[in-house]
């Protein structure tokens, strides 16, 4: 009867460790990231009140099984479900990522790491990216030698929002393409010519606006010349000229340019206006008479360069592109264009940019926005994967920490992507509680226990009975 009694105990303390486990799992029902526990029950110690015997060929009598009392239940282990993953939940805010597959983030706290599916992340005051318990989420940093592409080494903390970080450089123009029709029955274009314009960067983001013109030659009326008639600053100043503080023109500047084969082009003052004015260099562009189409220009057939020398040399040279023009009758009217950039409108340049936004793609790489149109590589994103995620050790805050049966972290980490993973920017995962299992649990919990009180009551019952053997 006492053993009766010891077993009742050790199944009342089993289930109310049960319960202890149902209640967390449904208190953390609604909690980011949040693996839900199980609990798993194992028979004890037994008594052998009598061993198995063989059969005894001798005497003729059969084997009989060993009697065995058990004491009692116990925690065979209390584990965690790693594989199942918890709910989408859309939250919008870009930070916030989901890991599609069984990998976690990786966090720093004290110079430890811990491992979390939590991934409701922000950027606190001195702009690295953390959680919001304040701890640093680890990853990986763009190449020094090569900003567009991410050096893969020890994890450290993703400062996304330095100083340095939150201005986009800005960019020169290396590339311009002139564009339209030239009618050469255009009068005006035979006769004082036609200008057309396009803005471009300096290495310092400054912007400018280079005037080209095209006068038809008088003699052949597929050829014209083309000449930089002027290029003005942000303020519609001269870059070929000095000015005083009442924005009166003084003289020319030391600035000098090249256009194709025509070099050391510089400001003059006109003596009849008083004004500055660009020496006329021009190149010639030429069509077929023909067919109408592009022939060459400054006797190439690909891109004219445009080089401009200063004091502070912040310019680079610029290749102009007039391939794209056309010679084809058009009522007498001419439609000429000219942009930065090239057809494809790369190397453009731009100014110095702001940021306006971040954005984290499904391999975990963060990238900044800026208002001048740049798009920059920030950082990614870590994650890592143990081979027994259920042995990692739960330590609040929804972080885990490795133990001898989780395996280990390299240090390094892989690719959200690497095993056919991604992550979900704008989104969390939310905890994988199954309520239904959860009150269910409950309720054969409930009874277990009272069961099990049943066997102290009986027992104690029996004991009495035997007290009162004696009156």
């Amino acid at each position: 009867m006492m053993r009766s009694l010891y077993s009742g105990v050790s199944g009342l303390k089993a289930h109310q460790t049960k319960m202890d486990v149902i209640g967390n799992n449904i208190a953390n029902v609604n909690t980011v990231g949040y693996k839900a526990s199980s609990v798993r029950f194992a028979d004890t110690l037994y008594q052998t009140t009598q061993a198995a015997s063989g059969a005894n060929a001798i005497t003729g009598k059969a084997g009989t099984n060993a009697k065995q009392i058990g004491l009692g239940v116990s925690i065979s282990n209390i584990t965690k479900s790693m594989s199942t993953a918890g709910g989408t939940q859309t939250t919008d805010d870009a930070l916030d990522l989901v890991i599609n597959g069984d990998n976690f983030f990786i966090v720093n706290n004290g110079g430890t790491n811990y491992f979390t599916k939590a991934g409701a992340f922000t950027v606190d005051s001195s702009g690295y990216l953390v959680n919001y318990s304040g701890n640093y989420v680890m990853g990986w940093q763009p190449d020094q030698t090569d900003p567009t592409q991410i050096a893969v080494d020890s994890v450290s903390k993703l400062q996304i929002m330095s100083p340095d970080k939150v201005t986009a450089p800005p960019e020169s123009t290396t590339a311009a393409t002139l564009t339209g029709n030239i009618d050469m029955n255009d009068k005006t274009i035979a006769s004082t010519g036609r200008v057309t314009q396009y803005s471009f960067y300096d290495k310092m983001g400054n912007k400018y606006t280079a005037k080209l013109n095209f006068v038809q030659n008088a003699e052949n009326t597929n050829q014209y010349s083309v000449s930089v008639t002027d290029i003005l600053d942000v303020n519609g100043r001269s870059i070929f000229a000095v000015y005083n503080d009442a924005g009166e023109q003084t003289g020319p500047s030391t600035v000098s340019m090249n256009f194709g084969s025509q070099t050391d082009i510089k400001g003059t003052m006109d003596d009849t206006t008083g004004k500055i004015v660009v020496e006329s260099k021009p190149i010639s562009l030429v069509f077929n008479s023909s067919t109408g189409k592009f022939e060459s220009a400054d006797g190439a057939t690909s891109e004219v360069n445009l080089s401009i020398t200063s004091t502070a040399n912040n310019f680079d040279t610029m290749g102009i592109d007039f391939t794209k023009m056309t010679m084809f009758a058009n009522g007498g009217t001419s439609a000429i264009s000219a942009s930065a950039g090239d057809s494809a409108g790369r190397n453009a340049g731009k100014t110095s940019g702001e940021m306006t936004g971040l954005s984290i793609d499904g391999s975990g790489k963060i990238y900044g926005s800026y208002d001048n149109g740049s798009t920059v590589l920030l950082g990614q994103v870590a994650v890592t994967s143990f081979s027994n995620a259920a042995g990692l050790e739960a330590v609040g805050d929804n972080l885990f920490a490795e133990t001898l049966n989780s395996g280990t972290f390299d240090g390094i980490g892989k690719d959200a992507t690497t095993g056919g993973g991604s992550l979900t920017s704008g989104a969390l995962e939310m905890s994988n509680v199954d309520l239904s299992a959860e009150f269910t649990d409950m309720i054969t919990t409930q009874r277990g226990f009272q069961a099990n009180s049943r066997i102290i009551t009986t027992s104690d019952s029996l004991l009495e009975e035997l007290i009162n053997l004696k009156r």
